[in-house]
């Protein structure tokens, strides 16, 4: 597995536009595209600071992955996205190395990446993501 940098640090918020408005506002950022992920239940929105890029994420159901995360453990980081050559590969390596899988084969995700994610309960309580742009 071949980790090239962070890809992004994944943030649950419950509202996106009022978060948009504290990263833009306060810190100054640009958010510089927002996005629905239909089938994860989610919204989008992407902030780049240097090489790494802040993903704001908003559910947009209850049942989501991201409703059910706020509302056992409130707002905040959601989880850490590593860019890898080809995620499908990096997450049977990562399972032969140990790890427990959420996703056995990645899946495309937000900005048209292919995504996998590794389980907490394997990766010292850190949900980690990998993505890369070709399976």
């Amino acid at each position: 597995m071949n980790i090239s940098q962070i890809e992004h640090i994944g943030i649950a918020v419950d509202n996106l536009e009022e978060s948009i408005k504290y990263y833009e506002e306060v810190l100054g950022l640009k958010c510089y595209a927002v996005e629905e992920v239909v089938d994860q239940k989610v919204k989008t929105a992407f902030f780049l600071v240097g090489n790494t890029k802040i993903e704001l994420l908003e559910s947009t159901s209850p049942e989501g992955p991201i409703g059910k995360f706020i509302a056992k453990k409130g707002q905040g980081i959601h989880h850490i996205a590593f860019a890898v050559d080809n995620a499908t590969e990096a997450l049977k390596l990562a399972e032969q190395r140990g790890a427990v899988l959420v996703d056995k084969e990645s899946r495309k995700g937000a900005e048209g990446l292919n995504i996998g994610f590794l389980h907490p309960k394997s990766t010292h309580g850190v949900l980690t993501e990998l993505c890369s742009k070709q399976k």
